[in-house]
């Protein structure tokens, strides 16, 4: 039974839920919500979706944004893709590398964070509903000049390879992909 305690204890010290991580930092559940969602703060998901907090980025988090404290940096990614299942994923792997990534379910949504914020390399899934991933990188082209933001194209349509070369893309991944795959795509195009 005291073994049973200790592990119990030493895993609810290492991972925090959204509450026990928002009392941590003296905040409300959805401010700790929002940085999740801005990048400020990791978090995982449980199978079911439920968001943990590691106690030791919450540490760091505070010296980070503590008096004097540096806020994050890194490269700034937009991930486009209408699934949000494959945008949680991967946003959160990409995090883990140092990358602040923002999400964009639709090609419209994504056009609009250009604006917004002008990303270093754009991750841009082919198939979406409405405005396809061809027409947004037309677009991207046209607003900003050919290869001015770089674009890594992923899709479930082999062939798209070669005409994700010839539309001036910077990569392609095909899909289902191989997570470690995306990531070394993008380390190769845009280091951190």
């Amino acid at each position: 039974m005291a073994y049973r305690e200790q592990s119990s204890a030493r895993s609810e010290g290492e991972w925090l839920t959204l509450g026990q991580a928002a009392r941590f930092l003296g905040v409300a559940q959805s401010t700790i919500r929002k940085w999740s969602d801005q990048g400020r703060v990791p978090a995982f998901y449980t199978p079911g979706g439920h968001r943990r907090y590691r106690r030791a980025d919450l540490e760091t988090f505070l010296e980070r944004s503590g008096p004097g404290g540096a806020t994050k940096t890194g490269p700034l990614i937009l991930l486009v893709d209408d699934d949000d299942r494959v945008r949680e994923l991967v946003r959160v792997n990409l995090e883990f590398e140092g990358y602040i990534v923002r999400e964009a379910g639709s090609a419209e949504a994504g056009l609009a964070a250009i604006e917004d914020a002008r990303p270093d390399l754009v991750l841009l899934d082919v198939m979406m509903p409405q405005v396809d991933g061809w027409e947004m990188l037309r677009r991207i082209q046209e607003r900003h000049g050919v290869g001015a933001i770089p674009v890594l194209m992923f899709s479930g349509q082999v062939e798209s390879e070669e005409e994700a070369r010839e539309r001036g893309a910077q990569g392609f991944v095909g899909k289902p992909f191989d997570l470690q795959h995306l990531i070394d795509q993008t380390k190769q195009i845009l280091p951190t």
